[in-house]
């Protein structure tokens, strides 16, 4: 028996495995696994996956380092579990939440999301308008319901979880799609002590989305039990002359180290003695929906104190770019250049749609006839810039209306008990018309350079 494994870039070449090995048929990335070199001396865990030392595989590199690799035997123990099982079915003992009509609602930077069970779902953003009137943006993202009848697992957060799926249809009509109508699959994951609450909201595809509610109720039934997904230890022992750990291995990860020093600038004696790891870039995605007329947020990233100044800089003059999404469309925007709006494909590649682009002499054409900067006073009697908005057209012609798409940013100050915090939006107010917010505490430092275009400054 022969193959190959893909190791952090590496090719490794196995051959020669033993015939009874147990457990899982195929291959499959929820059960996770971890490849250690503990040298010589191997002490195996006494919990868990069990070894055997007829049970390995020997790896030879590109380099021809050769490897044993004892493989832990992964017997499915709950294969009989729920069987025995004569209570209430999934729908029954979720039918509480269908008969008390019991809404759920999760919270966003400018969206809102409503699962009423059993009935719909919707997003929508209230505003007030002039003369305290309340303006609703509403879509309905499902109103039909499909009962489930299996019980399938996904990966949420990293573990392998089984939920119960209602699917939703007939929601509002999607631009996007030919009209046809937004549909939503609601799965519910049991947890014990949550109080049905929307864990998340994602666009897996156009106009298509998945909302997950964790509830108690599933918990009654032995197959919507929490499954734990333990990390499997694979130990790699370097047979004669071969070094402990793959040389390629080796040199990865030292490029890896060298990514993760900070990209810019040079540091106090302070910030430098301080390790530098996640808390450099750290990027939060929330997943909120695109289609249609929807908005998206490209996301929430965390900007250390270290880099402030200098990443200022480099985002006013378009070298630093802020990305992100979770939908089927991720986001680019890069000041004073362009936004993108992009999906990535293994097999087709980078499909790339141009929003808006940068021109000045257009933006101050449209900053004459429209609010480039808008003030508020504060309570110290002071006048400050509260945001500023930026014209970008010239995008890709929309095929809907026959014209190039364009795309207003508005740069907004917004205090945050994070202060290092970016926030990113979308909307799609008209047909290939969009508006990009873009609002941080960081972004306070630099709206009052705004001159009455709108246009803004750093000082050298």
């Amino acid at each position: 028996m022969a193959g190959l494994w893909l190791l952090g870039g590496l090719l490794l070449f196995w051959g020669r495995a033993s015939s009874n090995r147990g457990g899982y048929p195929s291959f499959t990335d929820e059960i996770p696994f971890k490849i250690t070199w503990p040298g010589a001396e191997v002490s195996l865990p006494t919990s868990g996956a069990l070894y055997s030392e007829d049970d390995f595989v020997i790896m030879t590199t590109a380099e021809k380092e050769k490897y044993k690799c004892l493989l832990p035997s992964l017997a499915f123990g709950e294969e009989d579990e729920g069987k025995s099982y004569s209570g209430p079915s999934p729908y029954e003992l979720l039918e509480p939440l269908f008969k008390r009509s019991s809404c759920s609602y999760r919270i966003e930077s400018y969206w809102t999301y409503e699962v009423c069970h059993g009935k719909h779902v919707r997003q929508y953003h209230e505003e007030k308008e002039t003369g305290q009137k309340m303006s609703v943006q509403e879509y309905y993202l499902g109103k039909m319901i499909q009962k489930s009848n299996s019980v399938s697992t996904k990966n949420i957060e990293g573990q392998l979880t089984p939920y119960y799926s209602m699917e939703m249809g007939n929601g509002t009509p999607c631009s996007l799609k030919q009209n046809q109508p937004r549909s939503t699959s609601v799965l519910y994951v049991c947890h014990p002590e949550a109080k049905h609450e929307i864990l998340s909201v994602a666009e897996v595809t156009t106009c298509e989305y998945e909302v997950v509610v964790l509830t108690p109720l599933l918990c009654a039934h032995p197959k919507y039990r929490f499954k734990s997904s333990p990390v499997n230890a694979i130990f790699c022992q370097a047979l004669a002359g071969s070094p402990l750990r793959p040389q390629r291995l080796v040199q990865l990860d030292k490029e890896q180290e060298e990514q993760l020093k900070p990209p810019f600038g040079t540091a106090s004696r302070e910030e430098e003695a301080a390790p530098v790891g996640e808390e450099a870039f750290t990027s939060t995605h929330k997943p909120i929906m695109v289609g249609g007329q929807s908005q998206v947020a490209v996301g929430t990233t965390h900007i250390s104190r270290l880099t402030d100044d200098q990443l200022i800089k480099d985002f006013l003059s378009g070298s630093y770019c802020l990305q992100g999404g979770v939908g089927w469309w991720k986001y680019e925007f890069c000041y004073g250049k362009h936004v993108h709006q992009y999906h990535e494909d293994k097999e087709q590649g980078k499909n790339i749609v141009v929003v808006g682009n940068w021109n000045a002499e257009e933006h101050v054409d449209w900053a004459k006839k429209n609010v480039a900067r808008s003030f508020q006073l504060r309570d110290d009697g002071v006048q400050k810039v509260k945001s500023v908005s930026h014209f970008y057209g010239h995008g890709d012609e929309c095929d809907l209306t026959g014209k190039p798409r364009q795309v207003i940013v508005k740069l907004k100050c917004k205090e945050s008990e994070s202060p290092h915090a970016v926030t990113v939006y979308m909307m799609e107010p008209q047909t290939c018309q969009y508006i990009l917010g873009v609002e941080s505490p960081v972004i306070c430092r630099i709206l009052d350079t705004a001159d009455e275009h709108g246009l803004l400054s750093v000082s050298s």
